[in-house]
């Protein structure tokens, strides 16, 4: 896969005639999306060649890199892609989700941040940073960062999962468990295993309540 890249990456250099560096990189997009990536990296070379100062081009050519698994070499085009518009949340984004991968959890929080300020309704960059703070613990900012996203969206399976599985670890075992029969009730089947193993505790001097 790594050596299909290189030679992508060479054919890259060679120029064709008459195309701007938009047209370029929608083609590259849609060749990622169909999961032709050599010739997507082809047009992306030359959409960078055509204007360096492209951001797409960087962005997608990031995402056709990742998918070789070429995580460096993303991380490399989405510092690109942000160096050149410091306003693209979705780069931030993405490069998130590659420090995420590599287990730079901190660093992910901080580019998943980053997307928020710029667009307060990304709703996949709460979602990250929420696993991101389960990662480090940090329950109740990363509970508040599924609220959120529930408050954008009332029928996100995954807030209402993720949430109670966080309550749960919290100690919020009502709370953890009502959240988890909302995932059910949305559709997500896995969360009455959960449930099962879960919630279906004794409760002894406690009030279920309304």
């Amino acid at each position: 896969m790594r050596r299909l890249l290189l030679i992508a990456l060479v054919w890259g250099g060679y120029e064709a005639i008459g195309q701007t560096a938009e047209e370029y990189t929608n083609r590259g997009m849609d060749l990622y999306e169909r999961r032709e990536y050599m010739e997507s990296i082809v047009n992306l070379n030359q959409a960078i060649d055509s204007d360096p100062n492209y951001f797409r081009s960087y962005y997608i050519r990031g995402k056709v890199k990742e998918a070789f698994d070429d995580v460096h070499g993303a991380m490399k085009d989405f510092n690109m892609a942000v160096e050149k518009n410091k306003r693209f949340a979705d780069g931030f984004y993405a490069r998130g989700l590659v420090k995420f991968k590599l287990q730079d959890y901190y660093g992910a929080i901080a580019d998943f941040s980053q997307a928020i300020d710029l667009d307060a309704n990304h709703v996949e960059a709460y979602y990250k940073r929420g696993q991101a703070k389960h990662q480090l613990e940090a329950y109740k900012d990363a509970i508040s960062d599924c609220s959120k996203i529930i408050e954008l969206n009332p029928k996100s399976i995954d807030a209402y999962f993720l949430r109670g599985t966080l309550r749960l670890e919290f100690g919020q075992l009502r709370d953890g468990c009502l959240d988890l029969s909302k995932a059910g009730e949305l559709g997500d089947l896995k969360a009455y295993d959960v449930i099962r193993e879960k919630c279906n505790q004794p409760i002894f001097n406690a009030s279920l309540g309304e």
